[in-house]
């Protein structure tokens, strides 16, 4: 019979909030942390780990991925048969766990049954916070029809990352329905995108009375509503109107800067995506209109973080990769780190991401109380984003609610 206790013994605890490390024991009961210090006493039923020589870092938030983007062309997913992309999810959430991450936010694509499988142990992987599909303007971001297409199937079932809605009543009954199947937020397309085959990157989408209405939809039902954007312009808008969080935000700029604080809106830059749909997007089925896109955000990236960091704006940790660049994921951390101190970088895949989810003091912290979700690390992260950038080196185990999913302690 497997004990419902756990400790760990003499590993160097990071505190992600501070950026401190200090050596503690760690006793874990029934999934949750308990208790955090020196020497403590366990029960003799518990199960013991000795973390000497490792630094305990809390499990890692990944707040924008599309779990079931099998293939790096958006479009030919929708096409494909639920199950097959289905199985596809299963093997990219086991990925995702085994680098780390413990929590991931799906910003569209995932549904309540992506949830359910890995929250019932059907699937290994992160625990799945959804936002179902997101929300699109015809010819927007998540409308993935080619210009010579006409005919849209936008079925609850198919395995699309978004749905078209036009005017305020389309908006509001989208925005209903996601809410309905449990989403923890709406996502809207508030400017063009790379992946997308028509739309200009610095285009504006949804009108200004649409978006208000998602917004107040998602109030009405105490969530929130996140927003694809790119430009300063779209940003600024989206932060005007009332939306909680972008997603990007390449192209940013000072005003947008000071947005943020004043909302107290939340930044999700998603750096990595963009280097390697530079390097390997046409291998892994970006189409051709979607690659000549992708030098618009590229080099911009790195400036919008500098620029949102230097000026105090709560930043969480993203990659938004597709197809078989997924297996990328962690290298977002050694990208921020050329403008990011290592300890902050930790803090935004943490601290700050279990904010956004509203998990603050449950997800992305080892303090009594939290979800036992605690990674077994050769190195301090805390000063050394290369820690967390090559798992295959310094990963040795993964905790997730209390039980080692990944590696050996």
């Amino acid at each position: 019979m497997t004990s419902n206790t756990l400790i760990l013994r003499g590993g160097v605890v990071c505190d992600a909030a501070t950026g401190e490390a200090r050596t503690a024991d760690v006793l874990v009961h029934d999934g949750r942390i308990q208790e955090v210090g020196a020497t403590l006493r366990a029960p003799e039923s518990a199960e013991e780990i000795n973390a000497t020589g490792r630094h305990l870092v809390p499990g890692l938030v990944d707040a924008h991925v599309h779990v079931s983007a099998a293939s790096a062309d958006l479009g030919d997913v929708a096409e494909q048969s639920p199950s097959y992309v289905a199985a596809h999810t299963s093997r990219i959430l086991r990925g995702m766990l085994h680098r780390g991450f413990t929590t991931v936010r799906d910003v569209g694509g995932a549904d309540y049954g992506v949830a359910a499988a890995v929250a019932e142990g059907l699937w290994p992987g992160p625990r799945v916070v959804f936002g179902g599909k997101a929300l699109s303007p015809t010819g927007g971001h998540a409308d993935l029809r080619g210009a010579g297409r006409h005919v849209l199937d936008d079925h609850a079932c198919c395995p699309s990352i978004g749905v078209v809605c036009d005017g305020v009543a389309e908006v509001r009954r989208g925005a209903r329905h996601q809410l309905r199947t449990g989403a923890h937020h709406i996502k809207l397309m508030l400017s063009g995108g790379v992946a997308s085959p028509t739309d200009r990157v610095d285009s504006l989408q949804f009108s200004d009375e649409e978006v208000l209405a998602a917004v107040e939809e998602a109030r009405n039902a105490n969530r929130y509503v996140t927003g694809h954007a790119y430009t300063a312009r779209a940003v600024n808008r989206g932060l005007g109107l009332g939306v909680r969080c972008i997603e990007h935000g390449n192209l940013i700029d000072d005003s947008s800067v000071r947005l943020f604080v004043e909302h107290q809106a939340f930044l999700v830059p998603t750096l990595v995506t963009y280097e390697y749909l530079h390097r390997e997007g046409a291998a892994a089925g970006l189409p051709p209109a979607s690659q000549a896109k992708v030098e618009d955000v590229l080099e911009a990236g790195l400036h919008a973080l500098h620029l949102a960091h230097r000026g105090g704006v709560r930043i969480a940790f993203g990659t938004d990769l597709l197809g078989s660049m997924h297996v990328h994921q962690s290298e977002e951390f050694r990208i921020r780190g050329r403008v990011q101190p290592a300890n902050e970088v930790l803090r935004a895949a943490t601290v700050t991401a279990a904010a956004l989810l509203g998990r603050e003091g449950e997800l992305g912290t080892l303090s009594p109380g939290a979800v036992a979700d605690i990674l077994l690390v050769d190195g301090d992260p805390t000063t050394d984003t290369e820690i967390l950038a090559e798992p295959e080196r310094h990963l040795r185990a993964v905790i997730q609610g209390g039980t080692v999913v990944a590696g050996r302690p």
